[in-house]
C-alpha cells in the first residue's frame, strides 16, 4: 500500500492532511510527540486529535510517538517503511514567536535540526519520495513592514496600484530584516527543504503560508490567531490585541484548502520550489474585523482590551499572492472563505467545550 509519513500528525494541518490522506487510499505513518502542549500549554494539547484519528482510521492510520530530532529513530521508521513510502509531509514545529526568545535551543533544534533529520531519511531511504514542508511567511521577517500602508477605519491597507496590492509574492526579501528567533529557525528549515530538492534532485517544495487555521486547531494566545479568538468570544476569556491599534492584516487560510495544495503538488511535483500560499485576497482580515465577525456568528460580545505593544517581528500588513501556485497547478481551487472558516471553527469549538 502507498504510504503517507506526515509529522505532527495530531496538530491542524497534520490531522487534516491524515484524513485528506486517508481518504486518498493512503496508508498513513504519524509522527506526533505532543511537544505542543509542552511549548504552549495544555489547553493547545492535540491528544484529543490523536484519539480521534486512531478511532477513525484504526486499519489505516499509524501513530509513533516520536520526537523527529532523534535521527536514529526516524531513520529506522523510515527504513521499516521505506519501499512504500511515496509522501512525506512535514508540519511538525515550534510555532511561536514568543516561545522561541525562551528557550533558542530547543527551537532551532526542532524546526532546523529535526527537518534535516526527516530530508536525509528521505533522502537515505525514498529518494523518490514527493517531500512537503509547511514553512512560514515568517522567512521574510518585518520587510513587509516597509511597505507604503495606509490607516483605514478597521485595517492597514497597500495602495491599489501598488506592485504588492495582490499579495505578497515569492519575489520578496529572506534578508536584512527581523525575523524573530522561530522565523530564523523556520528560514533555516525552509533553505535546507530547497537545497535538497536542487542539490539532490529530489522533489520538495516549501509552502510559506500565512495564517493556517480551521476547525482542528488547538488555538491558544501564543498561537491560533482564529481559533483562539473563536475560544474567547465563546467562553468570556478576555483577550489582548497586541500592538498596530488592532487593524494589522492576515490571510486565512482554510487547512482543507491548504493540504489539497499539497495533493495537487504530490500529483505533478517539482524540484526545490517555493510558494506562498495563503488566503490572499480571497480571505483576509484584520484583527478588528474579525472580532466582528466572530461575535456575530457567536451572537457574544467579546471582552477585549488592546495593549499598545506590538510582538516583534510582526506584520502589520500581510497577504498572500498564491499566483506562481495558481499557474503551476490550475486546477487548485479555494473552497473556503473566511465566514465559512469562522463558521467551522465556531462548530468546532462548541462540540469540544460540549456547549
Amino acid at each position: 500500500m502507498t504510504t503517507a509519513i506526515i509529522t505532527g500528525s495530531c496538530g491542524l494541518i497534520g490531522s487534516e492532511s491524515v484524513r485528506f490522506m486517508v481518504s486518498q487510499g493512503f496508508q498513513v505513518v504519524g509522527i506526533d510527540n505532543n511537544m505542543r502542549s509542552y511549548f504552549l500549554g495544555e489547553y493547545a494539547s492535540t491528544d484529543w486529535n490523536r484519539k480521534l484519528l486512531q478511532e477513525a482510521h484504526n486499519h489505516q492510520y499509524f501513530h509513533h510517538n516520536m520526537d523527529i530530532r532523534d535521527r536514529a529513530s526516524v531513520e529506522k521508521l523510515f527504513a521499516c517503511f521505506s519501499t512504500d513510502i511515496d509522501l512525506i509531509i512535514h508540519t511538525a514545529a515550534q510555532p511561536s514567536h514568543e516561545w522561541a526568545e525562551k528557550d533558542p535551543h530547543t527551537d532551532f533544534t526542532v524546526n532546523a535540526n529535526g527537518t534535516l533529520a526527516l530530508l536525509e531519511a528521505t533522502r537515505l531511504y525514498c529518494p523518490n519520495a514527493v517531500f512537503i514542508f509547511t514553512s512560514t511567511n515568517k522567512v521574510y521577517g518585518d520587510t513587509p513592514n516597509s511597505l507604503p500602508l495606509q490607516e483605514l477605519e478597521t485595517r492597514w491597507e497597500i495602495d491599489p496600484n501598488h506592485v504588492y496590492y495582490q499579495g505578497i509574492d515569492e519575489r520578496m526579501s529572506i534578508d536584512n530584516s527581523k525575523h524573530s528567533l522561530y522565523g530564523a529557525s523556520k528560514l533555516a528549515a525552509d533553505i535546507l527543504v530547497q537545497e535538497y530538492g536542487k542539490f539532490f534532485d529530489m522533489k520538495t517544495a516549501c509552502f510559506r503560508g500565512g495564517c493556517l487555521t480551521g476547525p482542528a486547531h488547538s488555538g491558544t494566545e501564543l498561537h491560533g490567531f482564529l481559533s483562539y479568538l473563536m475560544k474567547c468570544t465563546i467562553t468570556g476569556t478576555p483577550y489582548s490585541i497586541f500592538g498596530y491599534k488592532g487593524k494589522q492584516v492576515r490571510d486565512n487560510i482554510h487547512s482543507n484548502d491548504l493540504v489539497n495544495a499539497f495533493y495537487h503538488f504530490y500529483q505533478n511535483p517539482r524540484c526545490g520550489e517555493v510558494y506562498n500560499i495563503g488566503g490572499s485576497r480571497h480571505s483576509n482580515c484584520s484583527v478588528l474585523e474579525a472580532i466582528t465577525i466572530c461575535e456575530t456568528i457567536a451572537n457574544k460580545k467579546l471582552d477585549y482590551t488592546y495593549v499598545d505593544n506590538h510582538r516583534a517581528g510582526d506584520h502589520i500588513w500581510y497577504i498572500s499572492n498564491v499566483n506562481k501556485f495558481r499557474d503551476h497547478f490550475p486546477d487548485w481551487e479555494y473552497k473556503y472563505g473566511l465566514s465559512d472558516i469562522l463558521k467551522d471553527i465556531y462548530h468546532a469549538q462548541i462540540d469540544r467545550l460540549g456547549l
